[in-house]
């Protein structure tokens, strides 16, 4: 199982991470991945000066764009 946790805090929100998890949900609904993903948020992550940040897996990804998400979610996928 692949886990994604999309800060939602007010700076990353802000910044992008709204796109980024309809980005998310899209590729994965795309993909019929969404049984096996373990999808949440988080208020803050801490690392704010760097977000949008998504974390895969632990991996902390920073300044994370919709277009860079298929690719850090079939990297994912790969590895699992």
């Amino acid at each position: 199982m692949v886990k994604v946790t999309i800060c939602m805090g007010s700076s990353c929100f802000s910044r992008g991470n709204n796109q980024n998890l309809e980005a998310v949900r899209n590729w994965l609904t795309a993909n019929d991945k969404m049984a096996s993903v373990e999808l949440k948020g988080c208020r803050c992550g801490g690392h704010c000066g760097d977000g949008p940040n998504v974390w895969i897996n632990e991996t902390c990804h920073s300044g994370v764009t919709p277009e860079a998400v298929p690719a850090l979610l079939e990297a994912a996928f790969a590895e699992a």
